[in-house]
């Protein structure tokens, strides 16, 4: 299995805040630096890389001469926003030394629960990795509320590997991985090396939250995989005091802990357009455009007799024959209205209709599930 994850085009690396700030003393520029050049040797051997980094707050803490993390949440925005600052003109520094080009993108749950900004964020990502850039994800922490925040970074890492559909997810950490129990006070403990994310014994393994400085601990990484499993992505829980880390990883060795994910990435994400999303509206298509589905293709403007329901871009909504049958269920690109505009036309002709053009699928393949 560890040879199979090797073979990973596309990752997410997720490193910590006692990583990214030395415990809490400040950022530590020697890590950050390092952590640089091992995504740049991926990027050599032609993997996409998106990189989640923790660090905002405690940056801003010792910047702000705070020594134990706050609870108030106005005094944690305060923190990130102090914090950012420095995190975000580190790691430009460092990857700009090594000719490549970094993106700052700051998350909330909200942006991923809503279809709209979920499609816009997927699209941002994936045109990113397209050209080559390096995204540097981190919760934004300056506006987050208790109702709407991702709680730890890896959470956001396992939903930033669901949204750009990642390969794998590295979770780098100050532990070795996940022990059956904790090590620090079973000298009995030994390191589980392998198993399915899906096997609940792991969580009672896992301990509490790491150190006073970050949110989660092992328990938040052990559903982190979890959740990254059920978009069919793997995930190794490794030190990232190891030298090369990233590299060893992504070559087969056995480091850390593996948890795999028992379905493919796209088949999960196909089972989870399938099963858990409501449709806001239907498209009603031709016979060309179904025989075009089967076949593994996208919808197009062209293929679409008619268009029912009011919805926004972003939407899932049915796709069904003459006779009323759903054949399929999608996200949309563009909203009920621009979807009626450009029905039964060309996609080269979207532009002129609307405006501009966003994409040239109505429907993308992979965001399109046949029933």
């Amino acid at each position: 299995m560890r040879q199979k994850i090797a073979k990973s085009k596309r990752l997410v690396v997720k490193v910590g805040s006692a990583l990214v700030t030395n415990n809490g003393a400040g950022l530590a520029e020697d890590f950050i630096a390092d952590c640089a050049r091992q995504v740049a040797a991926l990027h050599r051997q032609g993997r996409q890389v998106v990189l989640v980094s923790s660090g905002a707050i405690a940056a801003g803490m010792k910047r702000l001469g705070w020594v134990t993390r706050p609870h108030a949440v106005h005094e944690l925005q305060a923190a990130a926003a102090v914090g950012q600052m420095g995190l975000a003109q580190a790691y430009e520094s460092h990857f700009s030394n090594l000719e490549l080009i970094t993106a700052q993108v700051l998350l909330t749950h909200e942006d991923l629960a809503d279809r709209t900004r979920y499609l816009n964020a997927r699209t941002t990502l994936t045109t990113l990795l397209a050209l080559g850039v390096v995204p540097i994800i981190n919760e934004n922490d300056t506006v987050v509320t208790d109702e709407i925040k991702f709680g730890d970074n890896d959470t956001l890492g396992a939903l930033v590997a669901n949204l750009i559909e990642a390969d794998a997810l590295l979770i780098l950490t100050d532990q070795q991985g996940l022990f059956s129990a904790d090590p620090r006070k079973d000298p009995n403990a030994q390191l589980i090396s392998e198993g399915y994310a899906s096997d609940t014994k792991y969580e009672a393994m896992a301990g509490g939250a790491g150190s006073s400085i970050s949110k989660g601990g092992m328990i938040t990484k052990v559903r982190a995989a979890q959740r990254a499993a059920r978009s069919g992505a793997h995930t190794l829980i490794a030190s990232g005091h190891e030298k090369d880390v990233m590299q060893r990883l992504m070559a087969g060795e056995a480091l850390g802990t593996l948890l795999i994910a028992a379905a493919t990435p796209l088949a999960a994400r196909k089972q989870w357009l399938a099963d858990h999303l409501q449709t806001a509206g239907c498209l009603l298509l031709d016979d060309g455009a179904i025989t075009a589905l089967r076949a593994g293709r996208s919808l197009l403007p062209i293929g679409v007799v008619s268009v029912e329901g009011e919805f926004e871009r972003g939407a899932a909504v049915a796709c069904r024959d003459e006779n009323g049958r759903d054949v399929a269920r999608g996200l949309i690109n563009y909203s009920s209205s621009e979807s009626r505009r450009i029905a039964r036309k060309p996609s080269s002709e979207i532009e002129a209709l609307l405006g501009y053009v966003d994409e040239q699928e109505l429907i993308h393949r992979d965001n399109l599930v046949l029933l």
